[in-house]
């Protein structure tokens, strides 16, 4: 388990989406969860997203995964990019742990790359939150204020940004942290052979989120107040909106986003959903929930698939949302739903705490046999 040696109170009043900060032994005795060779084969699969990122000649280039050979690239100026990585390694999974003081809801994945000596990605600007651990090797890591800046292609797939003045200039080593907020230029370059882990945490936008919204009203058929105007009076300016048509237009679709009940299925199914894929193994055939009950009850512990997004509201009892989808237990419990969405692990202990024991046992069988949570 990974123990983050950082004043969380401090850093949340002082640093959190504010400024950057280096966290010099943010995690002492680190030992990377992965290696460059686990890391390397994940990006040769097809189901993983991975990207490579190379500067020979002074060009960049940058490229999708799955990778087949990496013998052709030399020793140097090469990066191997794998999202998600978290989804894939329970061990990087644990990475993120000690994050989990920031609403599980704004955690998006955990990257890591494999950086050769001069190897990076470029300047650029990020729109969310990241925390960059170091782990094998040194990366010198340049850091500056967030001012506007002009961004450029730097290759089809590789934004940077113009040159900065870095406000934070240092070489990161084995443990340290690097956390960045959005709007922040950085760069960063491995002096040897290197391993990076970023926890970034998604920052969506209003277009992202008015979009999302307007795509659930879509397919979910649901029917919205149309506009009215049964005081019209006759228009001397055919061609003229007038202020109070467009307040009414503007109104119109302000119910649509006052309804609590539409606006929490729809937030609470788009944020649960797992922008990338999960290694997730239905069981075949399904446990009945006698077995499940038996497996808890003789010390297995259900365990969480990496990367699984479970959110549930504070003001709700009886449901939560997984992966996408609304799941309802028979009764209220918000113990059994804090359960399902605060903790990774189920273990019979926690069973016996819950007020509807058979109930949550009901709804959990089912996760379970969707592969959501597995016996290890």
């Amino acid at each position: 388990m990974y123990e983050l040696n950082l004043d969380i109170a401090h850093f949340l009043e002082h640093y959190w989406q504010k400024r950057p900060l280096l966290i010099k032994g943010g995690f002492k005795d680190f030992a990377d969860p992965i290696t460059p060779d686990e890391l390397a084969g994940l990006a040769m699969e097809q189901e993983v997203e991975s990207r490579l990122v190379t500067r020979f000649d002074g060009k960049w280039h940058a490229e999708h995964g799955p990778f087949e050979a990496y013998d052709h690239l030399g020793e140097e100026n090469w990066t191997i990019l794998v999202q998600a990585c978290n989804h894939w390694s329970p061990e990087v999974n644990e990475l993120a742990i000690p994050f989990q003081f920031i609403p599980g809801w704004r955690f998006d994945d955990v990257m890591v790359s494999f950086s050769t000596p001069g190897a990076g990605v470029g300047p650029h600007i990020d729109n969310y939150d990241v925390f960059i651990t170091q782990g094998i090797g040194r990366r010198h890591w340049r850091v500056g204020d967030a001012l506007p800046l002009n961004e450029f292609a730097a290759h089809g797939a590789l934004r940077h940004c113009e040159p900065f003045d870095a406000i934070i200039d240092a070489v990161l080593e084995p443990g340290d942290i690097l956390y960045i907020p959005p709007g922040f230029p950085h760069e960063g370059y491995a002096i040897e052979p290197a391993m990076n882990y970023s926890t970034g945490f998604r920052a969506p936008d209003a277009r992202d989120l008015l979009s999302s919204f307007a795509d659930h009203l879509i397919d979910n058929e649901i029917t919205t107040e149309r506009y009215g105007d049964p005081d019209l009076k006759a228009r001397e300016h055919h061609g003229e909106i007038q202020p109070h048509e467009l307040h009414r237009l503007r109104e119109l679709m302000q119910h649509a986003l006052d309804d609590d009940t539409l606006f929490k299925a729809w937030f609470g199914a788009m944020i649960s959903e797992a922008k990338h894929d999960l290694d997730v193994v239905p069981v075949d055939p399904d446990y009945s929930e006698e077995e499940v009950a038996n497996l808890l009850a003789s010390g297995e512990p259900a365990i969480r698939v990496p990367g699984l997004r479970c959110v549930r509201f504070a003001d709700a009892s009886d449901h939560c949302y997984i992966d996408g989808e609304s799941w309802s237990l028979p009764s209220s419990d918000p113990t059994a739903l804090a359960l399902l969405c605060d903790r990774d692990v189920v273990t019979q202990s926690d069973m016996v705490t819950l007020e509807d024991q058979a109930g949550f046992l009901t709804l959990f069988t089912r996760l379970v046999n969707r592969g959501y949570w597995f016996f290890g």
